[in-house]
């Protein structure tokens, strides 16, 4: 049977990338952005989602009859001090992570029919602190909660729930980090395997977390960061 699968935030980055890998492997692929593209890959389903409306959020779930993979993959960074404003942060954490939550909320009944499963976004600073970045870290340390808890919450319900946690990726969100000289080899100093990732190499991983392969894994957080937690 082909597999139904939602990437939320799937128009870029790595959530292009996983949407892409399902739709390589034969699924039927919706993604959702803030605003529609012109260019993603023949067969690929798209709809414009603002992921901070709990309204439209369940509008969009409400018609699922059956789901098997929702991915969150919807996120924002503001940098230059606006996270230490109290809008700044306010807007961070409802996209990254009450939009995470609304997107699985919404989902839950489409995903119980389908005993399917979640794959939340985590980050590296699920786990660090940021002094640049204070909601998105603080955001990303609640996915990770968000995540542990649903997978308690729901399997019972035959919903698996865990995240990927992706390290220093380049991404436009990662654009500028990667054009700074001194960061990016700051980074790559603590990189064991010395090379900033790519979008492509959270799709492998995803690709198990939605398998059969994974069935009895839920409520883990999957690094995939080449290795930067464990230096």
């Amino acid at each position: 049977m082909t597999r139904k699968v939602v990437v939320i935030g799937g128009t870029s980055g790595i959530g292009r990338a996983i949407a892409t890998g399902f739709l390589d492997a034969g699924d039927e692929v919706t993604v959702t952005g803030h605003e529609a593209v012109d260019d993603l890959p023949d067969g690929m389903a798209q709809a414009v989602l603002d992921v901070r409306d709990s309204a439209a959020v369940t509008d969009f779930f409400v018609p699922m009859d059956r789901l098997d993979v929702l991915v969150n993959c919807a996120g924002v960074i503001r940098r230059g001090g606006a996270e230490f404003t109290h809008d700044g942060f306010a807007d961070v954490v409802d996209i990254n992570l009450n939009g995470s939550q609304r997107c699985c909320v919404a989902a839950h009944s489409a995903l119980k029919a389908a005993s399917g499963c979640v794959i939340n976004t985590a980050s590296m600073l699920t786990y660090f602190g940021s002094a640049v970045s204070p909601a998105y870290a603080a955001s990303k340390g609640g996915i990770g909660q968000l995540t542990r808890s649903l997978a308690l919450a729901w399997a019972g319900d035959g919903i698996r729930v865990n995240a990927l946690a992706p390290g220093w990726i380049a991404t436009p969100l990662t654009q500028a980090l990667g054009e700074d000289a001194e960061r990016s080899a700051t980074i790559l100093g603590r990189t064991p395997m010395g090379r900033w990732g790519r979008p492509e190499d959270l799709v492998g991983p995803a690709m198990f977390l939605a398998s059969s392969a994974a069935g009895f894994v839920t409520g883990a957080i999957l690094p995939v960061d080449g290795g930067y937690a464990a230096a």
